[in-house]
């Protein structure tokens, strides 16, 4: 059996006391949109408070507006009053140009509907409108209230997004000034004055010194890091870059670490801002060689701690024509003999010691490692005792055991 609809206690008001209600009501909608605007002023003294073209302030605009509508819906029922718009969005528009929550706002328009229905409950008991009328009047002004907060809260979000888009683009302009290869400073440790008006422009401070970050997309949609507006961050290329301010100070590998999690990337060495994109360009070498799986993955690595890797690995050709030349002597003894060999002329390159520290680092017996260095000497000669070839070698050798190829 289908239930019997709840009747509403307005709509058991006689229309002829509605309408006179609501007639009542929005004659005095000027002087109580007056007097809602003057208490809001007196309990928020500093609200900039806007005005239109013609002068009138744009607040007591959207009051008496919010208010009439309010009451023009009154003879018609109160199922879900109409919300005006425009104003109210505009009005969450404005808090984000004052760099304010909307916190202040919401309890603004409490404020206002305080008041408001102070000034109703008047009219009703002036007008016998029943009690339970009136509750019924006072739960339909809180929808309200519900819808104007809706709306300031769409301009809110919608200035937001606009303002956050406005800000990576200008942010971007600057990331794009920092690691140009033609950017000039006035002098040493100075800025530029573009440099410093795009800084200015989204409020980062000028640094002395700066390492840049060059990061590898753990997935299409992975989150950006963590990070906050003095770190750069430019989501924008196929792999994302972060400039990083005074890189040194306490706390700040901590904070990467945190901010970066899931990320993986390379941090550049710390540089003068002038020499950014000189991080820049040892951040994408250690990404190189960490695509390459010559350096470890899934972190965030510092070149600062990978120095010998990012020194001897990427010179290749340089480091090949290097190694064919040095370790010529080795090209007749096979490829497995040839790098016991090689690991022995390392390990006494390193070491510096005798027979028995050698064959320690290695694993081996020391009557080994006597049989493999007197076979080093028959092989390299003259060459073993001079410091220049013994100083090749032993690059060689290092760049050799970074790329696997020795133990």
């Amino acid at each position: 059996m289908k239930a019997a609809p709840v009747r509403s206690a307005w709509q058991d008001v006689p229309p002829l006391r509605v309408r006179k209600f609501a007639e009542r009501a929005m004659a005095e909608v000027p002087v109580l949109a007056e007097d809602i605007l003057g208490a809001i002023r007196r309990e928020y003294p500093g609200l900039p408070l806007v005005l239109d073209d013609s002068g009138e302030p744009m607040a007591l605009i959207g009051i008496r507006r919010a208010l009439e509508h309010f009451v023009e819906h009154l003879a018609t029922g109160l199922e879900a009053p109409h919300v005006p718009p425009q104003v109210f969005q505009e009005f969450g528009r404005g808090e984000v140009l004052q760099g304010r929550s909307l916190d202040s706002l919401q309890a603004i328009y409490r404020l206002g509907i305080r008041l408001a229905w102070r000034r109703l409950a008047e009219i009703g008991t002036q007008m016998e409108i029943p009690p339970p009328a009136m509750y019924e009047l006072a739960e339909s002004g809180f929808q309200y209230l519900d819808g104007l907060v809706a709306e300031s809260v769409r301009g809110y979000a919608e200035a937001a997004a606009r303002q956050a888009g406005e800000r990576l683009r200008l942010q971007r302009r600057l990331l794009d000034l920092l690691l140009s290869e033609h950017h000039h400073h006035r002098s040493a440790g100075e800025p530029s004055d573009l440099l410093a008006d795009r800084a200015a422009r989204i409020g980062w401070r000028v640094p002395r010194t700066v390492a840049v970050a060059v990061l590898v997309r753990p997935a299409r949609s992975a989150v950006p890091p963590a990070v906050g507006d003095e770190v750069l961050l430019d989501m924008d290329c196929e792999q994302p870059r972060m400039v990083v301010p005074e890189p040194e100070a306490p706390g700040r590998t901590e904070l990467l670490r945190r901010a970066t999690t899931g990320w993986a990337g390379a941090v550049g060495p710390p540089v003068p801002l002038a020499d950014a994109v000189k991080s820049l360009r040892w951040a994408q070498a250690a990404v190189g060689l960490m695509e390459r799986g010559l350096l470890p993955g899934g972190e965030l690595l510092y070149c600062t701690e990978h120095t010998e890797a990012l020194v001897l690995l990427p010179p290749e050709e340089l480091i090949a024509g290097l190694t064919r030349r040095r370790l010529a002597p080795l090209a007749e003894c096979g490829p497995t003999h040839s790098r016991r060999l090689a690991e022995t002329l390392l390990a006494w390159l390193e070491t510096r010691g005798g027979a028995p520290e050698v064959a320690g680092r290695l694993g081996v017996h020391p009557q080994t490692v006597r049989y493999r260095l007197r076979q080093i000497r028959e092989l390299w000669g003259d060459d073993i005792d001079d410091p220049d070839s013994r100083f090749e070698l032993e690059l060689v050798l290092r760049s050799m055991r970074l790329r696997g190829e020795l133990g």
